[in-house]
């Protein structure tokens, strides 16, 4: 009885689903084990599925490409296995993120004396303390929703996954720098990038949106001192914020005491992207911590969404343009870079993206493309994006 050599049972397989044109085996130096070009026999989406399920018991993996309008398939030997993570981790540092947070609440609250005395310093912090839990259940809330948005889309497609990471920084207004999860296997196709990549912003968003409501609600609108003090700082504004500010409070704050003899779209259109000339004497909302943690909420949205490489934003656009997405980074860069002459953060930004953020994820399957339902989902995102977006996220004096 003869038996198939290894090569005729991959034709064979492949052969199911690709009319072969062209076969490259690849040598030992090469990073897959063979090569064909042709046109796939059925929807990209079932014929992955289907050659994935036929190679598994033989530890391969196929990737699916498209090039001058063929149809590429590269097998590589190895399957993609999530390796079992330490959940001791993911809840120690979700419980010193609390307790950063707490910390960062209160200082933001704490009116009372820099003391050595513990027990006054005791006394002191206590009217604090429930506006630094607020502050705490609102701004984790959102993050939670955020990363968790991620983790149960990613587990919906069988995609391996991390729980979230979160990362206490105890110096910081937030306490906390955010957090993330890690896919430990690329995803399927775009439409899987896709739906884990904008699950998290808009999952966060949802919730964001009407803790930032709630917030202003709570906070009062003051009059600015004339001269503005040192020390005193704005949150920066959005075009959501703003508008959610004019929602609630029915002024377009922080309103001036003069527009300076220009027309009010051209102040808050300077105001917005440059934070000068500072309101003076006029109005503005002085937030409630629920509110800041709302806003704080809307501000990490819109970094996660800028389509930039590995961030929720970057899979957006490369969903949407494939290859192309590279060609707009340049533009982001520039873009980051003149904001960071008003606000400096840009600049660590632009680096951080730079070292980190230029290379896309790619799914396995390349060749299978949004349904328009994802593309309406995806440009939605990217529409989120620019009412978030904070061009200067704060002024302090």
């Amino acid at each position: 009885m003869n038996t198939l050599s290894k090569e005729e049972i991959l034709n064979n397989l492949v052969g199911q689903i690709l009319r072969i044109e062209q076969i490259v085996w690849g040598r030992p130096e090469d990073k897959y084990l063979v090569r064909y070009q042709g046109q796939l026999q059925l929807p990209s989406q079932e014929a992955y599925d289907k050659l994935a399920q036929s190679l598994e018991p033989h530890q391969i993996t196929p990737l699916f490409r498209k090039q001058d309008g063929k149809h590429i398939v590269i097998l590589q030997e190895g399957l993609f296995h999530g390796k079992p993570t330490k959940i001791w981790v993911n809840i120690l540092l979700f419980a010193l993120t609390v307790i950063s947070v707490i910390f960062a609440g209160i200082l933001a609250s704490y009116t009372g004396p820099v003391t050595s005395d513990l027990a006054a310093m005791w006394v002191a912090v206590q009217p604090s303390l429930g506006r630094a839990f607020a502050f705490t259940a609102s701004l984790l809330g959102i993050l939670l929703t955020h990363e968790f948005g991620h983790y149960f889309a990613a587990r919906s497609h069988g995609t391996a996954v991390t729980l979230p990471y979160f990362i206490p920084f105890p110096l910081n207004p937030l306490g906390t720098m955010g957090a993330f999860i890690s896919l430990q296997e690329p995803p399927k196709n775009k439409r899987v990038l896709l739906d884990i990549g904008l699950a998290g912003p808009l999952a966060g968003f949802i919730v964001a949106v009407p803790i930032t409501i709630l917030g202003l609600w709570l906070s009062s609108v003051e009059k600015l001192p004339a001269i503005i003090p040192a020390g005193f700082g704005f949150e920066g504004n959005s075009i959501l914020y703003l508008l959610l500010k004019y929602l609630v409070h029915g002024e377009w704050l922080p309103l001036p005491a003069s527009y300076g003899g220009l027309a009010p779209i051209l102040y808050w259109i300077r105001y917005f992207f440059i934070g000068t000339p500072l309101p003076s004497g006029g109005l503005d909302v002085v937030i409630h911590p629920v509110a800041w943690a709302g806003w704080a909420g809307l501000f990490v949205t819109g970094l996660n969404l800028l389509p930039c490489g590995q961030l929720d934003g970057g899979h957006l656009i490369y969903v949407l343009l494939g290859r192309k997405a590279k060609k707009i980074l340049p533009f982001i860069i520039g873009g980051l870079v003149l904001l960071g002459t008003a606000w400096s953060g840009w600049w660590l930004w632009v680096f951080l993206i730079l070292i980190f953020g230029r290379a896309h994820a790619e799914p396995l399957d390349q060749i299978t493309e949004l349904d328009p339902k994802r593309k309406f989902f995806a440009r939605l995102g990217l529409v989120i994006f620019v009412l978030v977006f904070i061009p200067i996220p704060m002024i302090v004096i």
